[in-house]
């Protein structure tokens, strides 16, 4: 049996690179998806593919940085398949140029960060509990960042609003984990998504490679995959959790790119 069999899940920023992955892999296993993005037209083209190779998907339009259309969001969802199981909450972003360092950067635009990364998980969160608390639990997926578990010289905004989300994952967890509701994050580390392969140089993307243990850059799919068995029974017992899909870049000393080039292992 497929291990998403019974499920109503919903992707959110699913028009694209780890939405659209995540969705198409759990329909894929067997669950009834909600493809919902800003992008109307990406969101039915990738409901489109996903019914296209015999899978159940419906596209719906949402803004997740405002709470009514997350709420309608999550009623249409309802309407269209009585219930909802699985939420992956995955819209986030940041614009590098405003996302500076803390004493230089703009509060309109840290606003508006933690707005889009970080306020519209807590939406997504606060409007399915009750829905899941009425048909008997569910698993909640949010998608964290590396970002949010070290420092870094800018993204400032985007970094502490990724650690908001870790916050906010394990708080959920706490309050609705005796309720049947589980709650994990997943934090990537350089996804080459099509948008990352065009905006990222292929210099600054072998930077991230060099400290991957895995000798590679991560895809959509790994992060798919990664979400999938989080929100499957199969996680039935972890809850609270922030899995770094990273290809090991956060696991080891960080000297030790600089010491193989000189030839020193230790």
């Amino acid at each position: 049996m497929a291990r998403m069999a019974g499920k109503v899940a919903i992707v959110t920023g699913a028009a694209q690179g780890i939405g659209e992955a995540t969705a198409t892999i759990m329909a894929r296993e067997g669950a009834k998806v909600v493809v919902a993005d800003y992008n109307a037209d990406g969101a039915k083209a990738v409901a489109e593919a996903i019914r296209g190779t015999g899978g159940d998907a419906h596209a719906l339009f949402v803004d997740a940085t405002k709470e009514e259309s997350v709420r309608e969001l999550i009623a249409k969802s309802r309407e269209r398949y009585g219930f909802v199981n699985v939420m992956h909450n995955n819209v986030g972003g940041t614009e590098p140029v405003k996302d500076v360092a803390v004493a230089d950067i703009d509060v309109a635009d840290w606003d508006a960060i933690f707005n889009l990364t970080l306020k519209s998980t807590l939406f997504g969160c606060k409007h399915v509990i009750p829905l899941m608390l009425e048909h008997g639990g569910g698993a909640i997926v949010n998608t964290a960042s590396m970002a949010g578990v070290h420092g870094g010289l800018a993204l400032s905004a985007y970094g502490g609003a990724k650690s908001g989300v870790i916050g906010l994952t394990r708080y959920v967890a706490t309050q609705y984990g005796r309720q049947h509701i589980r709650c994990n994050a997943v934090a990537p580390g350089l996804i080459v998504t099509p948008r990352a392969a065009e905006l990222i140089p292929e210099n600054v993307q072998n930077v991230f490679k060099s400290h991957n243990l895995v000798p590679r850059n991560g895809t959509p799919e790994d992060i798919g995959y990664t979400v999938t068995f989080l929100a499957s029974d199969e996680a039935g017992f972890i809850t609270g959790q922030v899995i770094c899909v990273d290809g090991g870049s956060l696991a080891h000393s960080p000297t030790m790119v600089d010491l193989m080039k000189i030839g020193v292992m230790m």
